[in-house]
């Protein structure tokens, strides 16, 4: 296992989420609504890695129920934070999202009997202590929280469970454990559109095949990059890596909208870019020696 270059992977690929609010914001000015953005992204990125799904079969024939529950837990993660993203406050919704270190501390505490250090402890604390000053709790009320909160706050429950469940099954292909996260995504996203049809019409432009490229590039790309990062590290650990997105997302905001960075916000940033690092940069002997202790 190389640890290191698994962090670089994880880190790069955190930023690219972060980051995904741009491309969805100019979809969105493009004409396209949020579930249709989604199904035509995420078809898109099952249609690449289909080809890997059906070779890899032997594989994973064996374990159809973990590739279901693969598929209901990632891919509503990803339908959720991509909505979530779509309409809400790309900051708070991040931040919500970055409860995901608590539920994969404690979820692989409880199923991967993963051992929780002092360290790591301190990096989770000092992750959702900055996901605190950045929202600024002491001034804002939390009596305003909407359908948008709950799908941010699921999304990273998805994607915690999501991750513990790849760990879990070692003996499945990550790239067969990803086509069935897109497959679960592109299901869940259909069939709410036959529930709720989308009132608004595909657009005459080239955003639909924006919205594919968007699912066959991007998110193709930093969602095989979290998953094969996850399945060399200990889930605590990853999930402290991940929040790399939120600190992707402030930034970003500030430097390409109008919108200034307060001081909270700053603070924060620096207190979960901190908790990253702190994560990260454990050698691979503590690691092993936490695992073993």
């Amino acid at each position: 296992m190389n640890s290191r270059f698994a962090v670089i992977i994880l880190f790069c690929s955190s930023i690219g989420w972060g980051l995904t609010w741009l491309p969805l914001k100019y979809l969105n000015d493009m004409g396209l609504d949020s579930l249709q953005l989604i199904f035509i992204a995420f078809t898109s990125a099952t249609v690449v890695l289909l080809p890997w799904l059906f070779r890899q079969f032997s594989s994973w024939k064996s374990h159809t129920g973990f590739m279901v529950l693969i598929a209901l837990t990632g891919g509503l993660a990803n339908a959720s934070f991509q909505t979530a993203i779509y309409h809400g406050d790309v900051i708070r919704v991040m931040i919500l999202f970055y409860m995901l270190p608590v539920w994969s501390v404690l979820g692989g505490r409880l199923f991967l009997k993963e051992k929780v250090d002092k360290l790591r402890l301190s990096a989770v604390a000092l992750c959702l202590s900055g996901a605190f000053v950045i929202l600024d709790v002491w001034h804002n009320s939390w009596s305003g929280v909407n359908w948008i909160d709950f799908l941010a706050l699921g999304s990273g429950l998805g994607l915690a469970t999501s991750i513990i469940l790849f760990r879990f099954t070692q003996t499945i292909p990550v790239m067969s454990k990803v086509s069935s996260v897109f497959i679960g995504c592109t299901v869940l996203t259909g069939l709410t559109l036959l529930v709720t049809p989308s009132q608004a019409q595909l657009p005459a432009n080239n955003a639909v095949i924006f919205a594919g490229l968007y699912g066959a590039i991007w998110v193709t790309l930093v969602t095989l990059g979290t998953q094969w990062a996850v399945t060399q590290m200990e889930a605590g650990r990853s999930s402290v890596i991940i929040v790399m997105e939120l600190v992707a997302a402030v930034i970003s905001i500030a430097l390409l909208t109008e919108k200034d960075l307060q001081w909270t916000e700053i603070i924060g940033g620096l207190m979960v870019l901190s908790a990253a690092l702190l994560e990260g940069s454990r050698n691979e002997d503590t690691e092993q020696a936490v695992s073993m202790g």
